[in-house]
């Protein structure tokens, strides 16, 4: 079986070689390339066309999210951001779910190095759930349509039945 082949995009050099430690103890994976930012990640995933891609959010030259949303449109691939500000519920969280990222790891605040090598397992999990993942070209949402209903005629009759669990705000 060969070896899952990730790419990290962080514009920290350290979580950058802290993720290359992490991927690469695990037999079954292996860092093929980093970059500092998603621009240089382009012409790497050209170049190396790995399975999965670990992603930040906050970095110089274009932001993850745009990065992410750009690459679901053009080359969609498995991504699992990995930032300060995917926390749990985060709405940064949300949007990048909603753009196609597979899953998101928290950095630490404190002491980043001890932090992400105790997540070393459970990035390596993510990493394998995300390198099993299948997409297809992720097309933005749209806002819904409105259906517009013709008037009643005189001899039609509408019921409308509507029931909230929200009390009285809702």
């Amino acid at each position: 079986m060969s070896k899952i082949r990730v790419l990290s995009v962080d514009d920290s050099a350290l979580m950058r070689q802290i993720m290359t430690e992490i991927i690469n103890s695990h037999s079954d994976m292996e860092m093929v390339a980093t970059a500092p930012d998603p621009l240089v990640a382009r012409d790497l995933i050209k170049k190396f066309n790995p399975d999965v891609l670990t992603l930040d959010v906050e970095m110089p030259r274009m932001d993850g999210l745009d990065f992410l949303e750009k690459l679901m449109r053009l080359r969609p691939m498995p991504v699992v951001m990995v930032s300060s500000l995917t926390g749990k519920g985060s709405e940064v969280t949300l949007r990048a779910l909603e753009l196609g990222a597979i899953d998101f790891v928290t950095k630490p605040q404190l002491g980043i190095r001890e932090g992400m090598l105790a997540y070393s397992e459970m990035i390596a999990e993510k990493v394998r759930t995300a390198a099993k993942a299948s997409l297809a070209a992720h097309k933005p949402l749209s806002a819904p349509t409105t259906l517009k209903a013709g008037p009643l005629l005189s001899s039609e009759k509408l019921i409308a039945i509507g029931a909230s669990t929200g009390g009285t705000e809702a």
